[in-house]
């Protein structure tokens, strides 16, 4: 009987992280899939990217900080972050993140890395 193949996961977040809920479902879900240790990405771009941003203050409207679960990652075995250059630079933010293991990478490079993967959940 052969093995199983595993299956890449990207997870492509797009939204800022507390205007709606879809940061923090794509956060629950990767959690999941490091739980079960599939092969996770999770990239950032567009508004996304604000979910990386430090010092964020999120009690000042009325939300709870779910970015600190970000420091779990590596107890997940999420390691494969990347966050779109074009993104950060439209928005005039510094390549200083909350997290570790960020690779910045331009919108080419992004795409491919993107499109390497099996499945694709976009949040």
């Amino acid at each position: 009987m052969s093995e199983p193949t595993t299956k890449t996961i990207s997870i492509l977040n797009t939204s800022s992280p507390f205007g709606q809920a879809n940061a923090k479902d794509s956060l629950d879900i990767a959690l999941i899939m490091g739980t079960y240790e599939q092969v996770t990405h999770l990239f950032f771009q567009g508004d996304g990217v604000w979910q990386l941003v430090n010092n964020q203050q999120p009690e000042s409207i009325q939300m709870k900080d779910f970015l600190k679960t970000f420091s779990a990652f590596e107890f997940y075995d999420l390691e494969n972050i990347y966050v779109c250059k074009e993104s950060l630079t439209q928005r005039k933010l510094p390549l200083c993140f909350h997290i570790d293991n960020v690779q910045v990478l331009d919108k080419k490079d992004f795409a491919t890395k993107l499109t390497a993967s099996d499945i694709l959940l976009r949040f």
